[in-house]
């Protein structure tokens, strides 16, 4: 047996691509978390023929091996830690009141959360659409969301029809947890893409108290 690291692979549809293109390979194997292929030796063709079989999907590649460092939880969910934190910190700035602080934090978080999806807009759909129920049915939706995300944003920064913004933050943060929570219940290791792709954030309950969050601050603004 060989195995070997796939690099691109980053959702539910990134795996049934390369399980498609390997499934001339006999006994191949492929994993989403890690992201690897382990084929038997008498079918294992090599590192140049396995790509040639992902040439069709350029966003992928075959690899030697590479080993995983094992990783605190904390060190796992820094990165996010670290950006809530400063959001957190930075919306204190002019907040007289825990109302003034929450609509600051809501202004910051979509528009950076937007931010970092932008950076890859189709690796985050591809990867949105791993769990969430409208994405999976629709790619123009699961595109749009980021814009969704900095329209809010938008909104609470400029403290505009804050009403209609808290009704829609609500509905739509109530319904992407919907999905995630489907996946944390099924213990689906698949990447959580509310920073898109640039951060490997896997998908957990710290995703579902990130989007409830969201909802409780809007419906506790709301009342």
């Amino acid at each position: 047996m060989t195995t070997y690291t796939i690099t691109g692979m980053t959702c539910g549809k990134c795996l049934a691509k390369v399980q498609d293109a390997f499934k001339i390979y006999p006994g191949a194997d492929i994993t989403l978390n890690p992201p690897r292929v382990t084929i038997p030796a008498e079918s294992d063709p090599g590192l140049a023929a396995l790509n040639e079989s992902l040439k069709p999907f350029n966003k992928y590649s075959v690899v030697p091996l590479q080993e995983e460092t094992s990783s605190s939880w904390f060190s796992t969910y820094r990165p996010l830690f670290l950006i809530v934190g400063l959001i957190s910190i930075v919306s204190l700035r002019g907040a007289e009141t825990l109302h003034d602080w929450m609509i600051h934090f809501m202004a910051g978080f979509f528009i950076v959360f937007s931010f970092f999806k932008f950076l890859n807009l189709k690796g985050f759909a591809d990867a949105y659409a791993g769990y969430d129920l409208l994405a999976k049915k629709s790619r123009a939706y699961a595109l749009a969301y980021p814009f969704i995300e900095l329209a809010l944003g938008m909104a609470y920064l400029f403290r505009f029809e804050m009403q209609i913004t808290l009704i829609a933050t609500i509905i739509i943060m109530g319904f992407s947890s919907i999905g995630v929570i489907q996946a944390v219940r099924r213990k689906q290791k698949i990447r959580c893409a509310c920073l898109g792709t640039v951060l490997n954030l896997p998908m957990s309950t710290i995703t579902i108290v990130e989007d409830l969050g969201m909802v409780a601050m809007a419906a506790i603004m709301l009342v």
